[in-house]
């Protein structure tokens, strides 16, 4: 958890290795109990690559077949099963006994596998030989722990699923189709992707395995997923249509995409072309391509899943952590109740459990002790006052020494509950300790470490092979012969403080009452007998000396307060604490939490109430640096599974390097903190699950979870896809980033992937470190809950790891990042800025500028102007349209401001003038005299006749600060002129607004006018021509017939107008555009300020002189209503107002 040593680290673990014996083959006579009818001769084989035991024999010569990784432990000699039924027994070789039952016992395996800690199976063989025996047995226990194999590559895997449908082949040799069939999900389509290898898809028929080659099983697995994805990815890397990626294009995306950032560029070099060209050659098999330095579409999937792009770098499985340091600085992987099997109250114990818990790593075990019957008086295990079957104490201490150091050689700590009130019985007890582990157990304190008080405790690496004893320790006290029955009791109350009773599980608090039975005991009798001499107290006090003999670094006491430990300063002595009262103290004092266990060993174990043996969560006490976090292995829950995916790495030893705020003295660290500490790097982790790869062989719909284990602002549940339809054989996601922003303790932290399928079901899942994880695109192979990695269930993903930059800090990040385009930046922004700091004579493209301000202010009162009421006309139709459009009034006030727009224009001008004077004089006076201390300064220090050097260092600091205050300075002046220019702009916007509003009113006030001429005249005209015409019948028709014909023509040329006004606005601007291009003018220059709108733009701010408005929707109707009249009437608006150009201000 905490990170690697200093360095490159060089890999230990070694590659899986078959011994030719086990490739050879070798006889074995097959037994199984209790169901076994008889013997069988078998051959026993292990294949090439170390995936799988498998074995023919009997009469049908079937091949069976076991999967190595689950293989739990291999026995041989006495430590093996021994067969019971007599006719058994009587085949393999046993005799009467002393006749010849040692030989046969070591010729004797016994193989045991499954899938979880309780059920587990036993395969007994026996060899022909002892020393055949002893080969199988150490070979086979190699390949079942190698950490690599349990990590392997995607392509690893494929090969091992390649090799089982290879070794399982019936009568006649050949590869069965319903094997294949059984693989995968859905029947169809793996029948249609045989059809199309050219391969037999009858599920009753088998397959030639001479047919069946490495190369077709991946042209069928091609078939069977044709994985678009993939191609998404090799066409974004740039094949662009191609079949191929160049040798360049490779190395790019492997050192920019699959790099880890994290990692210092010097001791973690990107990969040079030369490494590149060595991983396609091992990738690529068309030889043309290589010639080219070409890699193909095939090439680069095989890239993707193979071992150089694991999720977790391999040296992170290997023991990378520094083992050197204190057992306080460690979590250590622990066990509660280990026994059990089943439930707290009932089921069965086992000896069985102690070993395979010792075998997954687990580096503390509980043992439960009770006194014997009288018959043998031998002690016994089991849980107190419950209906759990008991095992005798020393089957357990034989188990522990078989099991204690086969998978890690770091030390084992039994944690006893001594309940054993016999004095005999205790004796038994050490001396069953003593002789069954021997030199294992550490007795006496090392010469280094002396049991004292500040000194701290030996590391793992010194305890390396050790056994160490946590139980009560008792005190010795010398009692009077005369002493009255105050005394004893006083005797008995310095006793128990001296050796406070050891913590219970019954109980959500302090769990004394049911569990001190031995103690109330003890003090009854000893209170009764009036001569303690007389009573067991002596013997008592014996038995305890051989047990407190036994205790040394880990001494349980009671917790009374951090206060009290820390004046006591024994880091010898710990304390234990039940759940509930734990999780009290983690929310009371987590600091103080945090720096107890700095010093002192913690023990954490579930409250009472879990019945069911259910677990919490550990990682709340990891948090705090709680060393010893015990968990019921038997239930393989959320919690049980974090545990078992959090100790598998540092070479499964069972300790982990705490963080390095958790070791150090002169730091301290809270736990609930949301912020970034000081000297630790936060993580920010992004992770997008593309797709899924052969989850279940049923045909149902899956979808994947992502969580995050770590400080409480680190922890983040639950992130989860969309549910795949019915497709569980290569379901695609590829939709949603899942964010996690800041991980502050990433050492801390572990990223956890899990399937399931749509009714909640668990699939499988893995346990990545988040300061483990590669970047880019990665295979995860899943595993079960036990941690054994599962066959072909996989999913593709990208994640991205990198530090954690907060926002303010981006802009900074990115320049470092990308330092070309930053400077490119910098010099587009001093372009920019370059207008405001010219002088008033220099003045650059008025006519632009005044046109471009034109152009925006008058945008910004499309609704005014959008129609065409200023267009004149001498026909009436025009007239009509022009009255009947909808003009908004403006107010006296409006019109009032408008009177002094040009003279605070001209007032606003002058007193930039001489407020820029007044800066440039300000200015002088400051340069003048930092000259003058300048020159002060030197004529001090040529005075004093200092050495030269010291001259020249003075001179240099004033010269610095003499530029640092200049460039203050300059900021401040461009600051200054930016606020200026701003208020300008807007009181410049305003009263332009003012004047277009008045010439819209003159406009409208004149088009009134020349209407009312029009109708006057039209009604006298009317009256006239009424009067003159003659009284004919004719004639009065005809002017009962002029009106309705006048009313058909009005609307005849409202209907020609209304086309004449949409074809208007394209005339208008195709006239415009070829004026512009007449000019020498860019033709997308009338909607250049629609590019430059602050809402549209998330670049630096403009420093021009024209302000941009936001944009309307009628931007584009104005732009279509523009015509020559208006054009017309704002340059003359223009020109009677007088604009200041950039250059000017």
């Amino acid at each position: 958890m905490a990170g690697a040593k200093p360095g490159v680290h060089a890999l230990q673990l070694k590659p899986v290795s078959v011994h030719d014996i086990l490739k050879r083959g070798s006889k074995f006579i097959k037994w199984d109990e209790p169901n076994s009818s008889h013997p069988t001769l078998i051959t026993l084989k292990v294949d090439p690559d170390g995936f799988f035991l498998y074995w023919t024999g009997g009469a049908n010569m079937e091949v069976e077949i076991l999967d190595i990784s689950q293989i739990r432990d291999t026995r041989t000699g006495k430590l093996a099963k021994l067969p019971k039924d007599p006719r058994v027994r009587e085949v393999l070789g046993f005799g009467k006994p002393g006749e010849g039952g040692v030989a046969v016992e070591g010729k004797l395996v016994t193989v045991v596998h499954g899938n979880d800690l309780v059920n587990v199976s036993f395969l007994n063989f026996q060899a022909m030989q002892e020393d055949t025996a002893k080969v199988w047995t150490e070979e086979l226990f190699k390949l079942a722990t190698n950490i690599l194999s349990q990590n392997a590559s995607r392509n690893t895997f494929l090969l091992k699923a390649y090799t089982k449908l290879k070794l399982q082949v019936n009568q006649d040799g050949k590869i069965p189709v319903k094997n294949i069939l059984k693989m995968f999900s859905d029947k169809k389509r793996v029948e249609t992707a045989l059809e199309q290898c050219g391969l037999v898809t009858n599920r009753v028929e088998g397959i030639k395995p001479d047919d069946f080659t490495w190369e077709m099983f991946q042209s069928f697995l091609h078939s069977l997923c044709l994985r678009p994805e993939i191609e998404r990815i090799f066409v974004e890397l740039g094949s662009r249509g191609k079949p191929f990626l160049s040798l360049d294009q490779l190395t790019d995306f492997i050192n920019r995409r699959q790099r880890d950032s994290r990692l210092n560029e010097v001791l973690y070099p990107p990969l040079k072309r030369e490494q590149i060209r060595q991983l396609m050659e091992k990738y690529e098999s068309n030889a043309s391509q290589l010639e080219r330095d070409q890699i193909s579409l095939m090439g680069f999937s095989k890239y993707l899943g193979g071992e150089e792009n694991t999720i977790v770098p391999p040296e992170r499985l290997d023991i990378i952590d520094d083992m050197n340091q204190p057992l306080s600085h460690y979590f250590i992987n622990s066990s509660h109740n280990t026994y059990l099997t089943v439930g707290q109250l009932t089921g069965l114990s086992s000896v069985e459990m102690y070993r395979q818990v010792l075998l997954t790593g687990c580096r503390c075990i509980e043992l439960d002790c009770w006194k014997g019957r009288p018959q043998d008086e031998e002690p016994y295990i089991t849980h107190g006052f419950t209906m759990t079957t008991e095992i005798p104490f020393k089957e357990v201490i034989e188990a522990i020494a078989e099991s204690a150091f086969k998978t890690s050689p770091y030390p084992v700590i039994l944690s006893f509950e001594n309940h054993v009130d016999s004095a005999k019985q205790q004796a038994k007890m050490a001396e069953y300790c003593r002789t069954i582990f021997g030199d294992a157990l550490l007795i006496d304190p090392l010469e280094k470490y002396p049991l004292i008080p500040v000194q701290p405790l030996p590391s793992p690496q010194e305890l390396l092979g050790k056994i160490l004893i946590k139980n009560k320790k008792k005190h010795h006290h010398r009692a009077s012969s005369g002493g009255n029955m105050r005394r004893r009791t006083g005797e008995i109350d310095a006793l128990e403080q001296a050796s406070p009773v050891n913590d219970f599980p019954f109980s959500d608090s302090e769990g004394g009452q049911l569990l001190s039975n031995g103690e109330e005991k003890l003090a009854e009798s000893l209170v009764k007998d009036g001569d303690p001499r007389k009573s067991i107290g002596h013997s008592e006090v014996n038995a305890t000396e051989e047990m407190s003999t036994l205790v040394n670094y880990i001494e349980p006491v009671k917790f009374k307060s951090f206060e009290v430990a820390n004046k006591r300063n024994k880091y010898f002595e710990m304390s234990s604490f039940v759940e509930t009262k734990g999780m009290d103290t983690l929310k009371s004092a987590p600091i103080e939490f945090v720096e107890y266990n700095k010093k002192q060993l913690s023990r954490i174990y579930p409250k009472g109430t879990r019945v069911d043996s259910s677990n919490y969560m550990p990682q709340l006490f990891w948090n705090v640096g709680c060393q010893m976090v015990a968990l019921n292995f038997q239930t393989l829950d959320l919690p049980m599974q974090l545990n078992m995916g959090v100790f598998e790495y540092n070479g499964h030893s069972g300790y982990l390097l705490k963080p390095e705020f958790m070791r150090r003295t002169d730091k301290h660290f809270d736990p609930f903190t949301e912020n970034i500490v000081d000297g630790i790097v936060a993580n920010t982790v992004k992770i997008r699950v593309i797709s899924g790869q052969f989850l279940t062989d049923k045909k149902v719909g899956v979808y994947v979870e992502v969580d995050i284990f770590g400080l409480p602002a680190d922890t983040k549940r639950k992130y989860r896809t969309r549910t795949s339809n019915g497709n569980s054989l290569d379901p695609v996601w590829d939709d949603e980033t899942f964010v996690f922003n800041k991980v502050v303790l990433p050492t801390l932290a572990s990223l956890r992937i899990a399937v399931f399928e749509e009714n909640g079901k668990f699939l499988g899942h893995r346990i990545c470190p988040v300061s483990t994880i590669r970047p880019g695109y990665h295979y995860i192979s899943l595993k079960n809950e036990m941690n054994q990695p599962l066959l072909l269930p996989s999913l593709l993903v990208y994640t991205e790891a990198q530090d954690y930059i907060p926002n303010e800090h981006q802009e900074y990040a990115e320049a470092l990042t990308n330092p070309i385009k930053h400077v490119s930046l910098l010099d587009q922004r001093e372009r920019q800025l370059a207008a405001l700091m010219e002088d008033n004579g220099e003045v650059r493209r008025p006519h632009i500028h005044t046109h471009t301000r034109i152009e925006n202010i008058t945008s910004t009162f499309q609704p005014v102007l959008s129609c065409s009421c200023l267009h004149v006309s001498g026909q009436k139709e025009d007239l009509i349209a022009t009255v009947l459009a909808n003009l908004q009034a403006q107010s006296t006030e409006e019109l009032k401001q408008q009177k002094s727009y040009l003279k605070l224009l001209k007032k606003q001008c002058k007193e930039l003038k001489e407020l820029r004077k007044k800066h440039l004089k300000k200015v002088r006076l400051t340069h003048t005299h930092t000259q003058l201390v300048c020159l002060s300064a030197k004529f001090e220090i040529l005075t004093c006749k200092d050495p030269a050097e010291p001259v020249q260092r003075q001179l240099t600091a004033l010269e610095m600060e003499l530029q640092k205050q200049t460039v203050q300075l300059r900021e401040w002046q461009m600051q200054e002129l930016l606020k200026l220019r701003q208020q300008q702009h807007t009181l410049e916007r305003e009263k332009k607004h003012t004047h277009l509003r008045e010439v819209c009113t003159h406009a409208r006030t004149q088009a009134h006018a020349h209407t009312h001429t029009y109708e006057k005249y039209t009604h006298t005209h009317t009256n006239h021509i009424q009067i003159l015409t003659p009284p004919y019948s004719e004639c009065s028709l005809n002017l009962v017939y002029v009106p309705f014909c006048d009313f058909q023509l009005q609307a005849r040329l409202e209907r020609d107008l209304e086309a004449e006004l949409q074809r208007l606005p394209e005339e208008i601007c195709q006239y415009l555009q070829a004026e512009l291009e007449s000019k020498g003018l860019r033709s997308d220059a009338l909607f250049s300020l629609s590019n430059h709108s602050p809402s549209s733009s998330s670049g630096p701010p403009s420093n021009c002189s024209t302000p941009t408005f936001p944009l309307t929707p009628n931007r584009s109707t104005w732009n279509r209503s523009l015509d020559n009249s208006i054009a017309s009437l704002v340059d003359s608006s223009s020109s009677s107002t007088p604009v200041l150009s950039e250059a000017d201000m």
